[in-house]
């Protein structure tokens, strides 16, 4: 029975990853387009939310089947408790991803103060993969001390996103009282970049579960 719970445990690991990996990869294909100052091949980065919330019902569905089947205790237990909640953290930073590319693609304009767009955005943007990948890797991490680092690394992340957001805001704010015509524009590059900040939120959330999975304590973040 073990061995046959090892196997299950692990093919929802596995899926858990491919929907992680599908957000990661358009976030990375994002930045890109961000580097190249392309914000048409954005377009390109799109990912389908359809496609992912399927993935998710179907990771959902194996784990009820899991949890009826094989009645896992404690850290088993725990694990697959968290795994249903991060799949539906892996959809919501899907929608956040695919509303940042859509947003922010149709905002961005010569008009606009780009050079100081891209300065704050670039680096944001990295930090929001970084917290991501961060997360997700410790779906398949068994050592408690990685664990741990990893949780407090996502943690530091999720913080530089924060700051990195509160710097563009001010930024965009004085840019907008020099040009209160495009306010409107700056003000949606604004929403789309806070849909970033939210998928770094979104990552804390996950490798808090996973930290609760591996340690037991407090199943929602204070």
């Amino acid at each position: 029975m073990l061995k046959v719970y090892d196997t299950k445990r692990e093919l929802i690991q596995n899926e858990l990853l491919e929907i992680g990996d599908v957000v990661v990869e358009s976030l990375n294909a994002s930045l890109k387009a961000l580097k190249d100052d392309d914000i048409k091949s954005l377009k390109d980065a799109d990912l389908s939310l359809k496609k992912l919330t399927s993935k998710s019902n179907d990771i959902d569905n194996s784990i009820v089947t899991a949890l009826a089947l094989y009645q896992p205790e404690a850290k088993d237990l725990r694990e697959l408790v968290s795994y249903l909640k991060i799949t539906n953290e892996l959809v919501r930073a899907g929608g956040n991803t695919k509303d940042f590319i859509k947003i922010f693609r149709t905002s961005y304009t010569d008009d606009l103060n780009t050079k100081t767009i891209l300065e704050f955005a670039i680096p944001l943007l990295k930090s929001t993969i970084l917290s991501l990948q961060t997360a997700i890797s410790i779906i398949k991490d068994d050592n408690s001390q990685h664990v741990e680092e990893k949780y407090q690394r996502v943690v530091v992340e999720e913080s530089k996103t924060d700051d990195l957001y509160a710097m563009i805001e001010k930024n965009i704010l004085k840019l907008i009282s020099k040009n209160l015509d495009l306010s409107k524009e700056y003000f949606n590059i604004l929403t789309s970049l806070r849909k970033l900040e939210k998928i770094s939120d979104r990552s804390v959330a996950i490798a808090h579960l996973l930290l609760f999975a591996d340690k037991g304590g407090e199943l929602e973040r204070k």
